[in-house]
């Protein structure tokens, strides 16, 4: 086996996600490079799910055009999914809920002769594939070992029963990938929001970054970690601040339409100089749009975001790695220099599964804001850099002011002309060094073959499918993974050389065209996605080869 994908469908509410990730599991420790994507629409009950598992034995981060194998729970993920389906692509279909040409699986006899509630049938199912493919029952027992301990031995006991009801139609050697750390996009978030040194987070759950409250909510206990669920968006924004301001690292999570609600105190966290870490997760819009679907729409909205002029932090990470490395070192920036900073991802980075490589915990550099002995402290003390010394509450003898209007170096309110300039001024130097803080960082990601005439431009979740179409190209890649302060000379100098630059997004404008051509970089075509969905790897070369 070198690619196979499978798709697993059924209602709503029936465990798809979690059927799909076994799979993932499986497939992982046979040795092979995977990654799931998952799809559903906005209901919490009811309506058609369905995952897409892919393996490889090289990385992948992207599905295919076609899927090798179904495993249909019911009739709908049959007769919705034929378009997918190529002549040798294997039915496994739940016998009593679904008819096929494939084979069918006596779930509901199963359940019944072991007594096993009706929860257990994905276990049945996901024993049906197993057998099916020629993966060893011992790879089952592993991977429910570790993925189900709640039932094990009842789990267990229908999923053998459903692995001698299969019909052997592949084999499938083991492979040398891995196994590999399987993650979500979010658990590798708060990963790195943790390697960070997260203090707090807080979040009202909004798709797709619910399940980053879920996972952080989860580790709290094993962390010097507080999560709170407020009861809407500005409570959000509003209690970070206050962690914040009193010394705690604190991240909060949210989607367009939540982020909204939240600029008018992210703009304050420009004025007042507050480290607050926004994760932001892109999805279909505009207004409520796609709530379970895709996009690269907000870029321009992060860059702008809030009243007036205050440096900012956005980082848009393009894969599971990159998403924990980067997440780790926005929050880590954003107190260095003492700005807001956004994570910039999307659904499909968010909600999809993937192996977790070297290089998602990076060193982060030691963080310095000593405060000159003697006098009274100063907040916003005017420095060369434009970063003030930073204490916080209670300093005996002291003040600690945050203030949200124009205000001295002391934190005291004033409309005087000449302090209005010097502490924009101030702003402005901030960010000056925010940047040169981002420039040991490499900012921007290449891969493919040097020296390639024709270079694919992207940012974000787009970056895996990208780096698999030019590897088949033999195109070259490059990924500003820091899109504020734009890394402007470093992504002219990744780009030189090329005779042709194709920017690869999912949004209607070019919104990463339109960024570079304000900073003087030429796009010379765009491939556009906006529908909601990823790129599948066929479409995206079909697409470059009608341009480049």
């Amino acid at each position: 086996m070198a690619d196979l994908s499978v798709l697993t469908g059924g209602r709503a509410g029936d465990g798809i996600n979690s059927a799909g990730l076994l799979v993932s599991h499986l497939l992982n420790r046979m040795g092979y490079s995977t990654y799931m994507y998952f799809d559903y629409p906005s209901l919490i009950k009811g309506g058609h799910n369905f995952t897409i598992t892919r393996a490889a034995d090289m990385p992948v981060g992207a599905c295919r055009e076609k899927v090798d194998i179904v495993l249909a729970l019911n009739q709908d993920t049959i007769d919705l999914h034929r378009d997918l389906m190529h002549d040798r692509t294997v039915v496994i279909y739940d016998s009593g809920k679904a008819t096929a040409d494939g084979q069918g699986v006596p779930v509901e006899e199963i359940l019944k002769e072991e007594q096993a509630p009706p929860v257990m049938g994905n276990s049945c199912m996901i024993g049906a594939f197993a057998g099916a493919a020629g993966i060893p029952f011992t790879i089952v027992e592993e991977v429910f070992g570790t993925q189900i301990p709640r039932g094990l031995e009842k789990n267990l006991a229908v999923a053998r029963r459903g692995y001698g009801s299969a019909t052997r139609v592949l084999h499938i050697d083991r492979g040398h990938e891995g196994p590999f750390s399987l993650l979500s996009g979010n658990e590798a978030i708060g990963l790195g929001l943790l390697h960070g040194g997260l203090d707090a987070y807080v979040a009202y759950p909004m798709t797709p970054t619910s399940n980053l409250l879920h996972f952080l909510a989860g580790v709290a206990e094993d962390h010097p970690l507080t999560v709170v669920h407020p009861e809407n968006e500005i409570s959000v924004i509003l209690m970070a601040h206050g962690l914040a301001y009193a010394g705690k690292r604190t991240a909060v999570g949210t989607s367009g339409g939540g982020f909204c609600l939240m600029t008018e105190s992210f703009s304050m966290a420009g004025t007042n100089e507050v480290p607050l870490v926004v994760v932001m997760g892109q999805r279909t819009g505009p207004s409520t749009g796609l709530p379970t679907y895709t996009g690269q729409t907000d870029l321009h909205f992060m860059l702008h975001a809030g009243q007036g002029e205050f440096p900012r932090l956005v980082v848009a990470p393009g894969d599971i790695t990159q998403a924990c490395a980067w997440s780790a070192r926005a929050l880590s920036l954003a107190w260095t220099c003492q700005v807001p900073a956004i994570i910039l991802v999307d659904k499909t980075l968010c909600e999809g599964i993937a192996p977790l490589r070297d290089g998602a915990f990076p060193p982060l550099p030691d963080e310095n804001h000593d405060v000159p002995a003697g006098g009274r402290y100063r907040r916003y003390t005017i420095t060369a850099s434009g970063i003030s010394p930073m204490l916080h509450p209670p300093v005996p003898g002291s003040a600690v002011k945050a203030n949200s209007y124009i205000h001295d170096e002391a934190g005291i309110t004033t409309e005087r002309a000449d302090v209005t300039v010097r502490m924009t001024e101030k702003r402005l130097r901030k960010g000056e060094s925010l940047l040169h803080e981002i420039m040991r960082l490499d900012p921007v990601e290449r891969s493919g073959r040097e020296g390639a005439s024709i270079t694919l431009l992207c940012w974000g979740s787009t970056l895996p499918v990208c780096r698999e179409v030019a590897g088949n190209l033999d195109f070259r890649v490059v990924q500003p993974v820091v899109l504020s302060p734009f890394p402007g000379e470093q992504l002219k100098r990744a780009l030189s050389g090329a005779e042709q630059i194709v920017a690869v997004e999912e949004n209607a404008l070019g919104q990463l065209a339109m960024l570079c051509a304000r900073n003087g970089i030429t796009v010379d075509t765009s491939v556009r996605k906006i529908d909601g969905r990823p790129f599948a790897v066929e479409e995206l070369e079909r697409r470059i080869l009608e341009v480049a």
